[in-house]
């Protein structure tokens, strides 16, 4: 059986390191399939959520808030900006976080300032998808 390894790293800690069959992931440019024996690519990744088909047939799910990516044959390394457990996303704290991010977006005048908040928005609303996909399980 072909199997490539996966490691998901954040600042703070590999968030996962093990054996998959395949996964999946938010590239820069749409979502990334991946099989053993991929074509070598190095990518930016988007906020969302990472699938691992695991070598035991289960399934892991891991959301990301951007970060790269390096695919070769067989390993994918993703370098996260954060990384968290599905089972460990918490959704009051996403639901908090976006309305902070859309209540600093509506009264923001610096340039800067409605960035950093329209990107805290879109790292939120990442965050609400990947708990409505982890509780649908739909991949």
């Amino acid at each position: 059986m072909n199997l490539i390894d996966i490691e998901i790293i954040s600042a703070e800690q590999t968030v996962f390191s093990g054996k998959a069959k395949f996964v999946s992931l938010p590239g820069e440019n749409g979502e990334l399939g991946i099989l053993p024996g991929h074509t070598p690519l190095i990518s930016k990744v988007k906020p969302g959520t990472v699938f691992i088909e695991k070598e035991d047939g289960q399934n892991e799910y891991i959301f990301i808030a951007g970060g790269i990516l390096d695919i070769q044959k067989y390993k994918i390394t993703v370098l996260a900006d954060t990384a968290i457990r599905g089972k460990d996303l918490d959704e009051a704290k996403s639901l908090k976080a976006k309305e902070l991010a859309q209540q600093a977006i509506n009264t923001e005048q610096n340039k800067f300032n409605l960035a950093a908040a329209q990107s805290e928005l879109m790292v939120a609303t990442a965050q609400l998808a990947a708990i409505a996909r982890l509780r649908k399980k739909r991949y």
